[in-house]
Parts: structure tokens; sequence; C-alpha cells
């Protein structure tokens, strides 16, 4: 496998540690027909607990989606190897998952109005100040929406939002609590 970009946050990236990460993430070949571009970050952070202080990111682009691991370790080669096996797992699901719904026919849509939850002790809510903690940024891929639970359940998130392949339009898909998925789609 190729690495198209390993970077070092307060760490100096040597030969030794960008072989080692090349070693490590060789063993994603199988799955090179599917990896368009991968993205290396590691860090090295001043943290209380010595077991998070090196942090190893990895970010693998595929058609259809984004694969993603992070993992933390008090010694950085020991991140490396989870990062992968992580990887390893991921890309077994995301591979698994996209050739069956390649083959399915698209499930039908289920009818009905958007459920609400309507909560009665809201009197408390004055008192909360939403804020933005964390603001993400990504680029929209045209996909199916059997294509974004895929790749929702192949980043372990409960929703993900995507660029509807056949109208354009952004979409988002998620888990419902019964286990099924659920589709949110913007009127035409």
């Amino acid at each position: 496998m190729h690495i198209y970009k390993l970077s070092g946050r307060n760490v100096d990236v040597t030969d030794a540690m960008r072989d080692y990460v090349e070693e490590k993430l060789s063993r994603l070949d199988r799955f090179n027909d599917q990896i368009t571009d991968a993205r290396v970050t590691l860090t090295v952070r001043d943290v209380r607990d010595a077991a998070r202080r090196n942090r190893v990111e990895v970010q693998l682009n595929v058609p259809h989606g984004i694969i993603r691991a992070e993992e933390h370790h008090a010694d950085m080669y020991a991140a490396i190897d989870r990062a992968g096996d992580v990887l390893e797992r991921q890309l077994r699901k995301f591979k698994t998952r996209y050739l069956k719904h390649r083959h399915d026919a698209a499930p039908q849509p289920e009818p009905g109005p958007a459920e609400a939850d309507v909560d009665a002790g809201l009197d408390d809510v004055t008192e909360f100040v939403p804020e933005i903690v964390r603001q993400k940024r990504f680029d929209l891929r045209p996909m199916s929406p059997e294509d974004a639970v895929a790749q929702m359940e192949a980043l372990g998130h409960d929703f993900y939002v995507f660029m509807h392949m056949d109208t354009g339009s952004c979409g988002v898909v998620y888990r419902r609590k019964d286990g099924h998925y659920g589709l949110i789609e913007p009127n035409a």
C-alpha cells in the first residue's frame, strides 16, 4: 500500500516510523483495488493519561466512502498496530456489505411522517445554552442510500450525510431504535 500523506504533530516522523507504518498497513494490500487515497497522522500529546499520549489517525478513501481509525497508546508503534487491526476489520466489513448491497434490490422506503419525541419536562430548556464544540468538514460523494448505510456502519456512526446519486440532493441515513434504518431527504 502506498501512503500518500504521512504527517506528524508534535513529533518528527523518522524514516523508521515511516517504514513501520508502511509495513504494518501493507497487510491492507488485498483491499488495494478499493483504496484510492490514504492519510496517516501521528500525534504526541501532553496528557495526564500516558496510555493516551500517542495517537494514530488513519483515513482511507475508498469508492463511495471513507474508512477511518483513531487509536491511542503509550507506545506509538503499538498504536500503529492497533490502527492497522481496526482498518483491516472495517475494510473487510465494508467490502462485504458493499458487495452485498450492490447485488440486493433497493429496499422500499417506509411510508409515514417522521416520528417526533415530545418531552413534557422542557421547562428548564431556557437554562441550557447549546454551543458548537466541534466542527467537521467533508466531501459529499454521490452514492445510493444503501451505500450510505454501509458507510455509516463501517464508520460505526449512528447517522451519515451523503449526496444521493440519482437526485443530487443531500440526504441523511440513520439507525433507528428498532434496528432498522431511516432516510431523511429534502422535498424536491
